[in-house]
């Protein structure tokens, strides 16, 4: 098996190491990632536009490429250019923080999958949902630092491919989309539905006193922030029973999200427009 790894933390990220790390035992790997952080970016493709692609090294010294582009654009440069023949599977990840819900749509991690379904790609996305609890620590020197804990993520998605390899992927299964939590009570997967939204999103300027240090935290240069506004967002706290957020964040265990493209509902059953 052939396997490109991508991601949208950039290919300097943790994640991906650890991606590759999982499954090198199983296939031949590529990694082809963006060369910067590109969170929160969808599916942006950079069309008729130059790219920039380098060679490069992971931490442990295994060879990657760098593209300045957006996650999707990663997928195609690899499974079309890098890589001699297209990819038997695509895994996107792992995202260091959560991708749950609807709220889906805007993630590069999941819009990096769904490109390679576009391109004919059977995927994966696969996140860790870091609890602040326990993923950010303080040194001796009390200085900050996040603590990535991928090893029931790499175990979950090991597995994963794993069966995919003996199995296939399901009938009308396009793609998984994995999330794995830091801090677990159980490493059963749960197979889950896509919860309504992940994110409280609120708009808000210079006179809300309640988020004032990240409204003011940091400020291009001679810019004031008398006429800027910011979008924030909070993670929701309550999920129905069966959904992805319930999985991780009530259940605390891992959510495996089968996914299909094709979002069309052909039943309208007696709904009709004349």
């Amino acid at each position: 098996m052939n396997i490109l790894i991508s991601n949208d933390d950039g290919v300097s990220a943790p994640g991906i190491l650890a991606a590759k790390q999982a499954v090198e035992d199983l296939a031949n790997v590529t990694v082809v990632a963006p060369d910067k952080n590109n969170s929160s970016i969808g599916r942006r493709i950079t069309l008729f536009k130059h790219l920039k692609l380098d060679s490069c090294k992971l931490e442990d010294g295994s060879p990657a490429y760098s593209v300045s582009g957006s996650p999707a654009d990663a997928v195609i440069v690899g499974a079309d250019y890098v890589m001699d023949e297209k990819p038997d599977l695509v895994i996107s990840g792992i995202n260091q923080g959560v991708n749950i819900s609807c709220d889906i749509t805007s993630s590069g991690t999941v819009c990096a999958a769904l490109e390679a379904v576009s391109l004919g790609i059977p995927a994966i996305a696969v996140s860790l949902f870091m609890d602040p609890k326990t993923s950010f620590k303080q040194d001796e020197n009390g200085e900050w630092y996040v603590d990535y804990d991928f090893s029931l993520a790499k175990k979950v998605l090991h597995d994963l491919v794993l069966k995919i390899m003996d199995d296939g992927f399901p009938e009308d299964v396009d793609l998984f989309n994995l999330n794995v939590p830091s801090n677990y009570d159980s490493e059963d997967v749960m197979i889950t539905d896509l919860a309504d939204r992940m994110l409280e999103k609120k708009v808000i300027d210079n006179t809300d006193t309640e988020k004032e240090e990240l409204f003011n935290y940091p400020l291009d240069e001679n810019q004031k922030n008398d006429d800027l506004i910011m979008i924030t967002s909070d993670l929701v706290k309550e999920y129905p029973k069966g959904s992805d957020g319930y999985a991780l964040i009530v259940e605390k265990c891992p959510s495996l999200t089968p996914l299909s493209v094709d979002m069309t509902i052909r039943d309208l059953k007696d709904w009709r427009f004349e």
